[in-house]
């Protein structure tokens, strides 16, 4: 184990031989480091927090504090994370809220990038990329292979589904439809499929011809949502489904 003259590590914390705390980082009392992690200066990790293995966390992130809600009166919530997931300089990570299910979870792989903030109670799922100053209010939801833009706020109890791109600069304050793209510069509106986006993650070019069909009956046809869903259910496909599914699921209503 390498930890730095200069690190405070509180008596209870458990880290492996395999990890570095690096310079002037501070680790609580109630900490749970998996192998091969990483604190490389001046970290802050506190409260009831367990991390999996091979995690980078960069200088002046600050995981598992307590959450920016009025409401919290120091109850023992917790922070939950992955496995080889890289966070970088000054991300912030609230732990959760009794009210909001008590904990935040980070999934695996991911990447959040310089002054990210994922607030009390959100979710973040597997290989997803928060961009500089994205910030998720309390109670989000990012599904898997999600983008999220940078200086992209969003709004507390908006889910972000699988595999979609937020373009940066983004007020999000309704859901973003799975495999889509939503823009700003298209007055925050979905425009279309994520369809490069699903190349890289090695979509079949019939299945981005399928989702893209669903996308037109959605987005361009006359019809109301409800209609379009109808007519989407005669597309074939575990895409097309999930989509449908989450468009029913939607509490706050979906970003068209």
């Amino acid at each position: 184990m390498s930890i730095h003259p200069s690190a405070i590590v509180a008596e209870g914390a458990v880290i492996p031989d395999s990890c570095t705390i690096g310079p002037f980082c501070t680790v609580g009392a109630n900490v749970v480091l998996g192998a091969g992690c990483s604190l490389i200066s001046h970290v802050v990790i506190d409260g009831h927090t367990r991390i999996g293995d091979r995690n980078t966390f960069y200088p002046f992130s600050s995981i598992g504090i307590s959450p920016q809600d009025l409401k919290y009166h120091g109850e023992p919530t917790e922070t939950e994370i992955g496995d080889d997931n890289t966070v970088r300089e000054c991300v912030t990570i609230s732990r959760g809220t009794e009210k909001g299910g008590g904990i935040t979870r980070i999934g695996s792989h991911n990447l959040l990038m310089a002054y990210v903030h994922v607030g009390h109670d959100s979710v973040v799922g597997n290989h997803c990329i928060l961009a500089n100053a994205a910030t998720l209010a309390g109670h989000v939801i990012v599904e898997d292979y999600a983008s999220v833009g940078a200086f992209s706020p969003v709004h507390q109890f908006c889910v972000v589904g699988k595999y979609a791109f937020i373009g940066g600069g983004t007020i999000v304050t309704q859901d973003v439809l799975p495999f889509s793209k939503t823009s700003a510069r298209r007055e925050n509106k979905a425009f279309g499929v994520n369809s490069i986006g699903l190349e890289r993650k090695g979509f079949s070019p019939e299945r981005i011809k399928t989702l893209q069909k669903a996308f037109r009956l959605l987005l361009v046809s006359k019809m109301n949502t409800s209609q379009a869903v109808e007519k989407m259910r005669e597309l074939e496909g575990e895409d097309v489904a999930l989509l449908v599914d989450f468009i029913q699921r939607s509490e706050r209503g979906v970003i068209k």
